[in-house]
């Protein structure tokens, strides 16, 4: 079986959107990015280079960029997240096509890690 996302490293960047449908417009007129949309408040940004996606949910999108870590083992990312002295700002939940969480450093960069393992 081929891994898709490589352990431990950078997967994904997520960009807070007020408003998705005029992001999704600001970054094709200046990049030609395209889009594969979940709903009115989340676009996967299909060609930036590197995984990315605009996030306009109201509960859930960070206020500033969010930098998104991969981790075959999520429970264990978490663990050594708390064990390393990060602070839990949203623990573990799922969304479509995995789970994740998020955490801030010690200078207060908020972060996530997510995995799909276990995800069909």
């Amino acid at each position: 079986m081929t891994q898709r996302h490589k352990d431990r490293q950078i997967n994904f960047i997520e960009l807070p959107a007020r408003d998705v449908a005029a992001s999704k417009k600001f970054y094709s007129a200046i990049f030609g990015w395209t889009y594969q949309d979940y709903g009115d408040d989340y676009a996967d940004i299909c060609d930036a280079g590197i995984s990315a996606g605009l996030n306009g949910e109201p509960d859930s999108a960070a206020k500033k960029p969010l930098v998104i870590m991969y981790s075959s083992n999520l429970e264990d990312a978490r663990a050594r997240v708390v064990k390393a002295g990060g602070k839990i700002t949203k623990d573990i939940f799922s969304f479509p096509g995995g789970r994740r969480f998020h955490f801030t450093d010690p200078s207060g960069n908020e972060l996530a890690i997510w995995s799909d393992a276990g995800i069909e």
